[in-house]
C-alpha cells in the first residue's frame, strides 16, 4: 500500500492558550490542537507571564516565545513532534 505525503504548508495557527497541563493551539481552519505541556520543558517550567509572551511566526506557520527561546511549528504539533530537551 502506498500513501502520498500530506501537504501541511497551508495549516496556520491563530491563537494559543494553556491549561495547567496542556498547550492548546487554535488553527485558522477551526481545528484545535491540544498537546501535553510536558512535551516542551521550556514552556512547562515557564511562568504564566512568560507563556503569554507568544507571537506567530510568519502567517501562523509557527509560534515563538522569544523570551524563552522556544519556537514550535504547527506542522510539528500536528505530527506529534516533542522537544528534544530533557526536563
Amino acid at each position: 500500500m502506498t500513501s502520498s505525503p500530506i501537504d501541511l504548508s497551508f495549516v496556520r495557527a491563530k491563537e494559543v492558550r494553556f491549561s495547567d497541563e496542556t498547550l492548546v493551539v487554535e488553527l485558522a481552519d477551526g481545528r484545535i490542537l491540544t498537546v501535553p505541556i510536558q512535551w516542551y520543558p521550556r514552556l512547562a517550567y515557564a511562568t504564566p507571564t512568560e507563556r503569554a509572551g507568544w507571537q506567530l511566526i510568519g502567517r501562523g506557520e509557527g509560534i515563538s516565545w522569544p523570551d524563552l527561546d522556544e519556537d514550535l511549528s504547527v506542522e510539528g504539533l500536528l505530527v506529534g513532534r516533542r522537544s528534544g530537551e530533557i526536563p
